[in-house]
C-alpha cells in the first residue's frame, strides 16, 4: 500500500510532507547530559547548515521509559532521510563530535526511528517569531486502528468536526500523521504543545464534557464500529536548545 505522499506530484508546492521521529532510551547517569549537549552543540548546528526543515527536541515527562528524548524532522520526501544523513556524516565538525560522543560509556540504551506521512489536514509547523517565555509541554498520541478501513474513519473524523471542537477548547496540534514505516500500523499520530501541564488538564477536560463532541463521537462509532482500539499517550518538555518550543 503506497502512502499518499509517497505518489503525490513532483508539480505540487514544496512543503513538509514527512516527519523523522527518533526516540532514544536512556538511563539514569550521564548519558541525559550528554545526548543533550551532543544534540545541542554538534547534531543542531549541523543540521542548521544542511536543512532547513522544521525540528523539534524534547525530553520525556511521562513515558513507558524513562528517561528518554526525542528528536522530529521534518522534510519534504523520504530520500531526504539518506541526503540529510550523507551530509552530516561529511560535515567534519559534526562526524567528529559524534566519534566523541559514541567513545567510552555507551550514548543511549536503544534507539528508535518511525516515518511519518504528514496528513493533508497537517498544519505546516513553522518556527514562531516569538518563542514562548517558557518552553511548553508536547502531548504525543498515537491512535491504532484495527484496519486500514477504520484508520480511513478515523482520520475522516479528525479531518472533519473534530479538529473545529480541538480548537474551540484549547487543543491545538501542530502536525497530525500516520506512521509510513515503525511500530503500530495503521495509526494516527499527532503532537500538541501547551503552555503548561495544568492547561493541558483544562483543554482535555473541556473535550471531554463538550457536547458536539459526545455526538460526533458516537456518530462515528455507529458508521464505523470502534474506528480506535490502542491509544498510545506521551508527555514530553521542549528543550530551551529545541528551535520549535
Amino acid at each position: 500500500m503506497i502512502p499518499a505522499g509517497l505518489a503525490a506530484s513532483p508539480a505540487e508546492a514544496p512543503r513538509t510532507r514527512f516527519y523523522v521521529l527518533e526516540q532514544y532510551f536512556l538511563e539514569q547517569g550521564t548519558q541525559p547530559a550528554r545526548i543533550h549537549e551532543f544534540f545541542s552543540k554538534a547534531l543542531l548546528p549541523a543540521m542548521d547548515r544542511i536543512h532547513k526543515g522544521p525540528k523539534i527536541f524534547l525530553e520525556a515527562v511521562m513515558t513507558p521509559h524513562l528517561p528518554q528524548v526525542a528528536a522530529i524532522f521534518g522534510i519534504e520526501s523520504p530520500e531526504q532521510v539518506w541526503s540529510i544523513s550523507k551530509a552530516l556524516f561529511a560535515d567534519k565538525e559534526f562526524s567528529r563530535a559524534f566519534d566523541q560522543w559514541e567513545a567510552g560509556e555507551a550514548p543511549y540504551v536503544s534507539a528508535s526511528a518511525s516515518l511519518l506521512e504528514a496528513t493533508d489536514y497537517s498544519p505546516e509547523i513553522a518556527v514562531p517569531e516569538k518563542p514562548p517565555a517558557a518552553p511548553r509541554v508536547f502531548e504525543l498520541r498515537v491512535y491504532h486502528s484495527p484496519t486500514f478501513r477504520q484508520n480511513k474513519a478515523l482520520h475522516q473524523r479528525f479531518s472533519g468536526a473534530e479538529i473545529k471542537i480541538f480548537h474551540r477548547v484549547g487543543v491545538n496540534p501542530i502536525l497530525y500523521s500516520t506512521t509510513v514505516f515503525g511500530a503500530g500500523r495503521p495509526n494516527l499520530t499527532y503532537l500538541i504543545p501547551f503552555d503548561t501541564l495544568a492547561a493541558r488538564e483544562k483543554a482535555w477536560a473541556a473535550f471531554s464534557a463538550d457536547e458536539e463532541w459526545v455526538r460526533v463521537r458516537q456518530e462515528s462509532i455507529d458508521r464505523a464500529g470502534q474506528i480506535s482500539i490502542v491509544s498510545n499517550i506521551s508527555l514530553y518538555k521542549a528543550m530551551p536548545y529545541s528551535p520549535i518550543r
